[in-house]
């Protein structure tokens, strides 16, 4: 991830815009995103500063594939520069693409920083819904979990009595943290001088607690890379915190509630298919428009 250093190019052209919101079944709740179509040629620099603009959680840029097999590939940018991967992005961004296309249901395959990953999209009575299969998960380093309880504010007998927090990646590496009861979850307030220190010891990008009930979780994530520093909704933590609660034979498949703090109450189901994780959720189109860019 990098911010371009210089001022982007005059605005040269119009280009199509589509705002949806991810992992609702309906408007103005969920993860915002912002999709640029037809994006060959728009400058990094010019990238970055409208993700700013935007000050939305990501803006992606749709452009044509680079790699054989992939359908188109998705640029993905926080206010804090580009990223290789994301979850509502990616379930988002396949939604506007088959919704300029006209297409009712399709099957594509994006090509990321990550990689190449498939999405499937369904519009049904008028609703759409898009899954992914993610990254096979990678499992990295154990975190102290007094640690990672100091970083969310929270006291050290909050922490899961038995599962220490640990980074896993399925795209984007993150600090799945597992608390003891449903009201630490809630009551969580972050200092991000210690979770920015905590994420660069333990090489992750995203800080994700959750409270799990069998195949029920509830769950935060924090990171400086969005605006105001929490995420109502993140496709790329629910896949690790899956694979995490898997491997520790918990559930293979998770239905996640996010976003209730901030008041844009999201759903994400995230289940082990092979090795992968599918992550699913519903998608609202908001706004269609035109960009100058």
């Amino acid at each position: 991830m990098g911010v371009p250093s210089g001022p982007p190019k005059e605005v040269s052209r119009a280009l199509p815009y589509t705002v949806l919101d991810v992992f609702t079944d309906r408007a103005l709740a969920g993860n915002q995103l912002a999709v640029v179509h037809n994006a060959d040629g728009v400058e990094d620099q010019t990238m970055a500063a409208f993700a700013r603009e935007t000050r939305l959680a990501e803006t992606t840029f749709v452009q044509s594939p680079g790699a054989d097999g992939a359908d188109y590939r998705n640029r993905i940018w926080t206010v804090a520069g580009e990223v290789p991967f994301a979850g509502h992005p990616s379930l988002g961004t396949a939604v506007a693409v088959a919704e300029a296309r006209g297409d009712s249901a399709a099957s594509y395959v994006q090509q990321t920083g990550a990689g190449l990953q498939p999405i499937d999209v369904r519009r049904e009575d008028g609703r759409w819904s898009a899954s992914m299969l993610q990254e096979p998960a990678t499992f990295g380093a154990e975190v102290e979990p007094h640690h990672v309880m100091a970083a969310a504010g929270l006291l050290p007998a909050d922490a899961h009595r038995e599962l220490r927090p640990q980074t896993v990646s399925t795209g984007l590496p993150t600090l799945v943290a597992l608390v003891r009861g449903e009201a630490a979850v809630a009551s969580a307030s972050p200092d991000f001088a210690l979770v920015e220190t905590l994420l660069a010891g333990c090489s992750a990008v995203n800080f994700y607690i959750a409270w799990c009930d069998g195949g029920k979780a509830r769950a935060r994530m924090f990171t400086r890379l969005v605006e105001g520093g929490e995420d109502p909704a993140t496709g790329s933590a629910a896949g690790p915190l899956c694979a995490y609660l898997h491997a520790h034979g918990i559930a293979s498949r998770v239905e996640i509630s996010q976003g209730v703090e901030m008041g844009r109450p999201s759903t994400l189901l995230a289940e082990v298919e092979g090795d992968r994780i599918r992550v699913t959720g519903d998608v609202v189109v908001v706004i269609r428009g035109e960009v100058m860019l």
